[in-house]
């Protein structure tokens, strides 16, 4: 893991894989890589975070990359996170509106940087289950996640901004194993470079 000077920024690159982790990515960054999940995310990032300031400087920015499923957004295309929710979260038997953790500073919506003018925006919903087929009908988000969110969170704590950028690598179609999300990696692998490499120059 190391943290890159991009644009005149210092740019931490979360993942939560190294599946998706390919070698246009390589060849431009070396970002922590959490584990999958939002316990996964929001403990890696926390503790890089930490040790960080411990040793004098937390990023200006951290870039959380990867896949996401969508029914609504083109396969193989990358988008920007504009805002992220937690469909994890639904505490609104106890009044609070659904996506807010109780007691806690935060809406349901978190509204993200979107920096690149030539890369589309896109709504995220992060949680801890895959969604595939008719559950997409209960997502109200054109993305879904496992870990932004969670990301978002850890680095709130110390100050620290996230882009959010996701490919789309499954959704409109039920997902039938390991290999329907990792067909279009590749392919990920080198758009989500693209939009790396913009970063230098916003």
């Amino acid at each position: 893991m190391d943290i890159a000077t991009i644009g005149g920024q210092r740019t931490l690159f979360v993942m939560a894989t190294e599946h998706e982790y390919g070698p246009h990515l390589r060849a431009r960054c070396r970002p922590l890589v959490t584990g999958v999940g939002p316990i996964e995310a929001a403990i890696g990032t926390t503790a890089c975070l930490a040790a960080c300031a411990a040793a004098g400087g937390v990023p200006d920015r951290i870039v959380s990359l990867g896949s996401a499923g969508s029914r609504r957004c083109l396969l193989g295309q990358v988008y920007q996170v504009g805002s992220v929710s937690w469909r994890d979260m639904d505490a609104s038997a106890l009044g609070f509106e659904r996506g807010v953790t109780p007691f806690c500073d935060h809406p349901a919506r978190i509204v993200l940087p979107t920096p690149l003018a030539d890369v589309p925006v896109a709504t995220l919903s992060t949680g801890a289950d895959i969604v595939t087929g008719v559950r997409y009908d209960a997502i109200d988000a054109d993305l879904v996640d496992m870990e932004t969110f969670a990301v978002v969170r850890a680095a709130a704590r110390f100050g620290v901004p996230v882009i959010g950028l996701r490919g789309v690598s499954d959704g409109p179609g039920a997902l039938e194993g390991l290999s329907d999300w990792t067909a279009l990696l590749g392919v990920l692998d080198e758009r989500l470079a693209r939009a790396v490499d913009a970063l230098s120059v916003t």
